[in-house]
C-alpha cells in the first residue's frame, strides 16, 4: 500500500539542501530575550541582575548586528532582549549601591555595635528603636 501516486526515487530520501528562501533562526535573539526577561525578574540578586543582564546585552547586540547584516532574522527581538538586560543590569547596580551605602553609614555602624554589646532581647529592641530614630532624623 503506497501513500503517493508516483514511485519513490533515491533523491526523495536524502534531501539535505536547505531551501534558499528560508532564513535561519537567530538563536542569539531568543537567548537575549530570555536572559533579559530573567534579568528583569531577578534584578534584586547579583546573579540575576548583573550576570544575566550583561549576557542579555551582549547577546542582544550580537544578534541585532547579525540581523542588520541580513544573516539572521528577529532583529527587534535582539534589541528588546538587550534593553531588558540593560534595565535589569542598571536596577541591580542601583540596589547594590543602596545596600552598600546603608551598610557603610554611621547609623548602621552604631546599630551593629549596639547589637553586639546587647545581652538581652530588650536591649536589642532598644538598639532597633535607636536605629529607627537615627534614620528618621
Amino acid at each position: 500500500m503506497s501513500f503517493s501516486n508516483h514511485p519513490q526515487t533515491p533523491n526523495d530520501y536524502g534531501q539535505t539542501s536547505p531551501d534558499p528562501a528560508v532564513k535561519r533562526s537567530n538563536g542569539l535573539a531568543v537567548a537575549a530575550l530570555v536572559l533579559g526577561v530573567a534579568a528583569i525578574l531577578l534584578f534584586w540578586t547579583v546573579f540575576g541582575g548583573i550576570v544575566l543582564g550583561l549576557l542579555a546585552v551582549i547577546f542582544g547586540i550580537i544578534g541585532a548586528r547579525k540581523a542588520r547584516g541580513g544573516r539572521a532574522p528577529h532583529g527587534m527581538m535582539s534589541i528588546i532582549g538587550a534593553v531588558l538586560g540593560a534595565l535589569g543590569l542598571i536596577a541591580s547596580v542601583v540596589i547594590i549601591a543602596i545596600g552598600a551605602s546603608i551598610l557603610n553609614s554611621e547609623e548602621f555602624k552604631n546599630f551593629d555595635d549596639c547589637v553586639k554589646q546587647a545581652e538581652t532581647q530588650s536591649e536589642r529592641e532598644a538598639c532597633e528603636n535607636d536605629f529607627n530614630q537615627e534614620v528618621d532624623n
